[in-house]
């Protein structure tokens, strides 16, 4: 099983979001969704990345734009980055990706990449209602039910759970993914390395049923 804790306010989430779900139908292996929030990770064990954004290194910074554009026209995905709004308060898309989860499963992965594009590929703020309910409507789900969902205590509680139990686990930051619960790796640039797990393990439960 794969797990992968996520939080639509990163652009590298949006890309290990997109990237992994080939290569997880490849290898047969469901996907736990895990939604988070970021910011809670960082207010709590990472601040680091306050200071980093406050006093960046100018030649890392262009690297990374650089590096972030490839990665996106690899994936073919169009990433504006900086986005007019950064960072963005995710907490209400972050809620929404978890009722959904609860209340109309199948459609959770379809909201989460529509509020991805429009956040990182349209520019739009996905902390506003109106921005939420045009995502809504783009997939199919009710607005006004969503927006009434994610106002549940269950429903935040739940978010800080995710945050905590993936803090708990050594988690740093999104996306963080889990191989068989233990096997944490941190990054979309990490997929190579999980795609050799789960090579290894099919090579060995062929060799074993051999």
């Amino acid at each position: 099983m794969i797990e992968f804790f996520f939080d639509i306010s990163s652009p590298w989430t949006y890309l290990a979001f997109h990237n992994i779900q080939p290569l997880a139908k490849e290898f047969d292996e469901e996907i736990e969704w895990r939604p988070i929030l970021v910011g809670g990770i960082f207010n709590t064990i990472n601040p680091s990345v306050y200071e980093m954004r406050k006093t960046p290194v100018p030649a890392k910074a262009i690297y990374m734009l650089k590096d972030l554009g490839d990665w996106a026209r690899s994936a073919g995905l169009a990433i504006k980055m900086p986005p007019s709004v950064f960072p963005v308060n995710s907490v209400k898309a972050m809620r929404g990706c978890l009722w959904l989860l609860r209340e109309q499963r199948a459609v959770m992965v379809p909201f989460a990449t529509a509020a991805f594009a429009s956040y990182w590929g349209d520019d739009r703020d996905i902390s506003q209602d109106a921005v939420l309910a045009e995502i809504c409507a783009r997939v199919g789900v009710d607005p006004q039910a969503l927006l009434a969902g994610i106002a549940e205590q269950s429903i935040k509680d739940q978010l800080k759970a995710n945050t905590d139990d993936v803090i708990a686990r050594g988690g740093f930051g999104s996306p963080t993914i889990f191989v068989d619960k233990t096997d944490m790796y941190f990054g979309n640039d990490r997929l190579p390395l999980i795609r050799e797990v789960l090579a290894r393990r099919r090579a060995n439960a062929a060799s074993s049923a051999a």
